[in-house]
């Protein structure tokens, strides 16, 4: 059986899920349960996303809504693969972006464009130029491209999917 290699690696996400995940970082909402696994708090703090990985195989599974849904890697993949020293992590810009509630922007807006736009505003307030972080994140977000994460390894995915659903 041929495999489909866009079941096998994670899709390019939005920009804003970069923004996401630093704000995530600085909001201290990761939490390493294990070295294979964390849980990651949403911004509002309402919901709790299963990240799993296997980085010696470039392997990363997150329950979050845009990894299950849309096949891109997702915010909670994102800060964890920052946090490992995988993808690289700005603490100025992470810092700038705290307590920012995306949930709460993205209804309010309705679309990331205006979301980022409103995010670079406030961080721009907190010492962060909009230019700084833009190629900040088009820099991670070419780190993704190049790194190519793997959403699934054949012989582990029963294991990893069991590890989700516990």
């Amino acid at each position: 059986m041929k495999r489909n290699k866009d079941n096998e690696f994670w899709k390019i996400p939005p920009r804003i899920k970069v923004y996401e995940a630093l704000g995530c970082i600085a909001d201290n909402h990761v939490e390493f349960k294990n070295e294979n696994e964390a849980i990651v708090t949403s911004s509002e703090g309402n919901r709790k996303y299963s990240v799993v990985f296997d980085l010696s195989k470039n392997f990363i599974i997150s329950d979050d809504n845009g990894s299950k849904w849309k096949g891109y890697l997702g915010y909670p993949s994102i800060a964890v693969l920052m946090l490992k020293g995988v993808l690289p992590f700005n603490k100025k810009i992470s810092d700038a972006l705290k307590g920012i509630k995306w949930y709460t922007l993205n209804k309010m807006f309705k679309n990331y464009e205006s979301t980022i736009e409103e995010a670079e505003r406030i961080a721009e307030q907190r010492g962060c130029s909009k230019q700084e972080i833009r190629e900040f994140v088009e820099n991670v977000i070419k780190d993704i491209k190049n790194k190519k994460f793997r959403k699934s390894i054949q012989k582990e995915r029963q294991e990893v999917l069991t590890a989700l659903q516990s």
